[in-house]
């Protein structure tokens, strides 16, 4: 559900599993793959795959799992709109940026809903066709469903990871997640801001000394924040985190800069945004996340001069 680039990658990957897959994307995006299939640059090599693409969510009605794929600020609308069309025992499966989708989701739905952590760098340069810059795990909490649904929802999840398997992509299950998605949310608000504004890929801005000091800042002030939440992480391990994602993806563009470039509404309100309003709620200063976010929102909303 909302295939973009992530959505699209990890369909296809499905797919070339051996797992009937259903992706519901774009009207542009959707015409294209009926007509070319999905078209994918990939670092592992060209690929064509053949997908079945629709433009409307009433399609997956018969899923046993379903991938929320939209962006955190369509999270409660496709809740909503998914919650009624779902069979009860469907595993809803968020693959979004952000740490609080999952839960967001899980308020709206009856489906149990799992928390997921995606690493991938992946674009769309064009209807149908996808490029992709390296990575492509998952990190999988466990179900958020009530105590009697969750035997049922576990037996999904294994399905589920069975499936990725043979599709040949890494995941593991987490013991709490919540490590992993804060984890994952420093390396958002270290790249994605900076990445945005200068256009730049994640090698070049990781090459620059004062590009990195203003990361290490991002970073401390998100493992305060992480702390005074409660969340066992710590400083060195988002900071080794963080480095890490530009030697292995150092062709990435963050999906903000993608987003800003085509004049789309960008997540920075879930990413920095999300570490202000809660550092705020917990007393933290965060300044230089607040900074980031505030110039994201100004690029993003301001229009040229006439």
């Amino acid at each position: 559900m909302g295939a973009g680039a992530v959505g699209l990658y990890f369909g296809a990957r499905l797919h070339q599993g051996g797992t009937p897959v259903t992706v519901v994307a774009r009207p542009a995006h959707v015409d294209a793959i009926r007509r070319d299939g999905l078209v994918i640059d990939s670092v592992d090599g060209p690929a064509t795959v053949a997908l079945d693409a629709v433009d409307t969510p009433d399609a997956l009605s018969s899923c046993d799992a379903v991938l929320v794929c939209v962006k955190s600020v369509d999270t409660d609308t496709v809740a909503t709109l998914l919650a009624d069309r779902l069979p009860a025992d469907t595993l809803v499966v968020s693959l979004q940026n952000g740490v609080d989708n999952a839960w967001r989701l899980r308020e709206r739905m009856p489906q149990a809903v799992v928390p997921g952590v995606v690493y991938v760098s992946a674009e769309m340069t064009a209807p149908g066709r996808l490029r992709h810059n390296g990575s492509g795990r998952l990190i999988l909490g466990t179900p958020l469903a009530a105590a009697d649904e969750r035997g049922e929802a576990l037996l999904r999840l294994t399905a589920f990871e069975a499936a990725l398997a043979r599709a040949r992509v890494p995941s593991r299950r987490s013991d709490d997640v919540r490590v992993d998605l804060w984890t994952k949310l420093t390396a958002n608000c270290a790249y994605n801001a900076i990445s945005a504004l200068t256009q730049l890929r994640y090698g070049r801005l990781a090459g620059d000394a004062g590009v990195r000091a203003v990361m290490d800042n991002v970073t401390d002030e998100i493992a305060a924040v992480a702390a005074g939440d409660g969340v066992p992480v710590t400083r060195a391990a988002l900071g080794d985190a963080v480095r890490a994602i530009a030697e292995a993806m150092p062709q990435a563009l963050s999906s903000t800069a993608q987003d800003l470039a085509a004049g789309r509404r960008t997540e920075i309100d879930d990413l920095n945004g999300f570490v202000v309003r809660r550092g705020r709620m917990l007393g933290v200063p965060t300044p230089v996340n607040e900074t980031l976010r505030a110039l994201v929102k100004f690029v993003e909303t301001a229009r040229p001069a006439l």
